[in-house]
């Protein structure tokens, strides 16, 4: 059931200070006249990614840096199964813009089970930026992921994740 594991909307809340509430593909229209909104991946604003048929409800992250007009790592939570378990938070995860034109459109994200980038492009709707006002409360803590610090490894749990998928 989903209330038994973090989602990604209250750990982007957390982690943004970007005070949006519902379901992650909903956040990039909710956003519009109460937050900025743009195709800049920029530290501390929300990647609002798109619903599609395998991410129906959307997904949102947190921009921590920009590495290049290209790539970006974020923190996040409930994307990848850490473990068998869903619901893990992920810090510092690599994720490339791979549109045709450059803007964001479409990236792919590591996924820490094959221990590499992800096989599909996921929709991205935009970056909402955060008030300059708002403090995020880091409620999720920092540091490792937590993958890292239980001795994980990429592929350990993997057939846990393909059964889960069937």
């Amino acid at each position: 059931m989903a209330r038994d594991y973090l989602q990604c909307v209250p750990f982007a809340r957390a982690e943004s200070g970007v005070e949006i509430r519902g379901n992650a593909k909903t956040w990039w229209a909710q956003a519009a006249g109460a937050y900025e909104r743009g195709r800049e991946p920029r530290k501390g604003a929300v990647m609002a990614f798109a619903g599609t048929s395998g991410m129906p409800l959307g997904h949102v992250a947190v921009v921590k840096k920009v590495v290049s007009d290209r790539e970006i790592l974020i923190d996040h939570a409930n994307w990848s199964p850490i473990g068998g378990r869903r619901g893990q938070i992920e810090r510092n995860v690599r994720v490339v813009d791979v549109s045709a034109a450059g803007d964001w459109s479409a990236v792919r994200v590591w996924y820490a089970p094959i221990g590499d980038l992800g096989l599909r492009a996921n929709p991205v709707q935009g970056f909402i930026y955060a008030d300059g006002d708002a403090k995020p409360d880091h409620r999720f803590g920092g540091g490792e992921p937590r993958w890292a610090a239980n001795d994980w490894k990429p592929g350990n749990g993997l057939d846990l994740v393909v059964a889960s998928l069937r």
